[in-house]
């Protein structure tokens, strides 16, 4: 039988499971449920009624966070000689092209995003097997693959993610730290499920929001009532 440590039994005293929070409540319950010596990321599983089968249900979109994500993100940028100049002024950690690409072939992906330009994207096609399972392939639809390589890496370090509902149906995205205020969780939690609404496919029947959880990286999740205003 697994051995459950002082602090996670004292994090399950903190949350009901019979009961479901509103996301303001769950908001301020998982900081008071999250006791240990890191920072914590702040996570929302958000199930849907949804067939990922379905191209046409396959829900995927990007989201500001307004009070950002709280990570330090580390950004790529594989551009052209001409956009590196621009790539590191918009704060990009690491701007180049053929160097980067050989390292990935080498097996390197120390990184969170990469943004890059589409006359590059030639170059990128061979490393989807090992830029694809780690969500590091860029995309024009979530805005890493332009000619706007700033704002592509200042939305990125200001706090933009992207999401997509993995095969089982459920949406797993991080947005935020337990540092945070309650408020600013609250914040981000609303606007990515406000934009997950927005996404709601013509061909989904029935309930579209089944379930929403809210965890932190060690905590237990959190039920959340789906009628969200």
């Amino acid at each position: 039988m697994t051995k459950i440590s002082k602090k996670r039994k004292i994090a399950l005293t903190k949350i009901d499971n019979t009961k479901t929070y509103t996301l303001k409540e769950a908001s301020s319950v998982v900081k008071e449920a999250t006791n240990f010596n890191f920072d914590a990321s702040v996570d929302l599983a958000i199930r849907l009624g949804v067939d990922p089968k379905k191209a046409d249900q396959n829900v995927r979109g990007v989201v500001t966070l307004p009070n950002g994500t709280g990570k330090d993100v580390k950004v790529l940028a594989l551009v052209t000689p001409d956009k590196e100049k621009e790539a590191t002024d918009a704060g990009a950690d690491y701007v180049g092209l053929d160097e980067y690409l050989q390292k990935i072939k080498d097996g390197w992906t120390n990184v969170d995003v990469i943004v890059t330009m589409p006359s590059v994207m030639g170059k990128l096609g061979p490393l989807g097997k090992v830029l694809g399972p780690r969500g590091l392939m860029p995309n024009p639809k979530t805005g890493t693959v332009t000619m706007d390589i700033a704002k592509a890496v200042s939305d990125v370090k200001a706090g933009k993610i992207d999401f997509r509902v993995d095969k089982t149906g459920i949406i797993h995205a991080s947005i935020g730290k337990v540092s945070f205020d309650a408020d600013k969780i609250y914040v981000n939690s609303l606007e990515l499920i406000q934009n997950i609404i927005k996404l709601k496919p013509n061909s989904s029947k029935g309930t579209y929001l089944k379930s929403i959880s809210m965890s932190s990286t060690m905590s237990p999740g959190i039920n959340i009532d789906t009628n969200i205003s």
